[in-house]
């Protein structure tokens, strides 16, 4: 049997009826890719493994006893797949059909390009941030002092995000996200996959950086649309205070930080992003501490994140004991 042409693999956690909604988009994907469909289930406790085994048994399932996290799952599943194209697919996506077509065929068109996004949208059409710029101590304080959110058509202000940048224009960029993404197979074979230190967050990030140390492009494609929910495992701040899911959340997005910081950057930069942030929030806490108590206490609470994700990185030297 000859190996298809695209390997999706998804990462599954909780999200049992997204994922139904994605594995229907994948039946509709007509074209001349030859496509398998990978799901790695993350010990989800909703039925999300039994419903794809019921209901998609053409799908290939991988059932974790653990929380692999999105980078070790996607490797896991990368050791079963066959197709000379790897596509990351989020459960909470969406694809129109053709879709996976059209990206084979442009990326057989460009043989410098190691991997390539698309135009993420949500699910009225609004855009979603599909193309960024690598991380750095100047893009981490447009961000944090809502300089970035403020101006977004600014070069200056929006170019973390790229908000100033026509959506409707291909572009060479830093990274895209995880959301949808399509790789060469022959680059993953040589530079390897995710870094399994990383349990979520900044994955995709240091894979563009290894890809593009390697010599290759990463593209943003605008012609491939892909609807996106997006933030369904993530929770947000309630009543100014940190619920204990967020505040996992944001533990775990400051210990990726400080691995990648202190991979790419160093140990002086790596502490220089964490103090960058604590100062912020220990002004903001120094200023609303009257007026605004429950603010002070969520910066508060943030700078005793940032020290311990701190201590238990060794200071983005080692990854803490996983699953996190």
């Amino acid at each position: 049997m000859n190996p298809p042409d695209i390997s999706v693999l998804i990462v599954s956690f909780n999200t049992r009826d997204l994922l139904r909604r994605c594995l229907a988009s994948l039946r509709d994907q007509a074209g001349g890719a030859g496509i398998e469909t990978i799901v790695v289930d993350n010990a989800s406790r909703d039925g999300s493994a039994d419903m794809v085994e019921a209901e998609f048994p053409d799908v290939r399932l991988i059932r974790s006893s653990v929380n692999l996290g999105f980078g070790n799952a996607n490797n896991l599943a990368f050791t079963q797949s066959r197709g000379r194209y790897l596509v990351l697919l989020n459960s909470d996506a969406c694809l129109a059909p053709g879709l996976l077509d059209a990206a084979s065929k442009r990326m057989d068109a460009c043989p410098d390009v190691g991997m390539a996004g698309g135009r993420l949208v949500g699910p009225e059409g609004g855009w979603q941030p599909s193309a960024r710029m690598f991380p750095s101590l100047l893009n981490e304080f447009l961000v944090l002092s809502g300089l970035a959110h403020r101006y977004p058509k600014s070069r200056l202000f929006g170019r973390f995000d790229r908000t100033w940048a026509d959506p409707s224009e291909e572009a060479g960029v830093d990274w895209v996200p995880g959301a949808f993404a399509i790789l060469r197979r022959d680059l993953i074979d040589r530079i390897g996959f995710f870094d399994p230190r990383f349990f979520l967050y900044y994955e995709e990030v240091d894979l563009c950086r290894r890809i593009r140390a390697a010599g290759c492009k990463i593209m943003y494609w605008p012609e491939l649309v892909i609807t996106h929910l997006g933030g369904e495992s993530a929770k947000t701040l309630s009543d100014m205070e940190f619920s204990s899911h967020a505040s996992q959340l944001t533990l775990w997005r400051m210990r990726s930080q400080a691995l990648y910081y202190r991979k790419w950057h160093g140990l002086a930069l790596a502490w220089s992003a964490k103090t960058l942030e604590q100062l912020w929030h220990w002004l903001r806490a120094l200023r609303h501490r009257r007026s605004a108590p429950a603010k002070a206490h969520e910066s508060e609470a943030l700078i005793r994140l940032w020290n311990r994700a701190w201590k238990e990185t060794e200071g983005g030297r080692v990854s803490p004991p996983q699953p996190w």
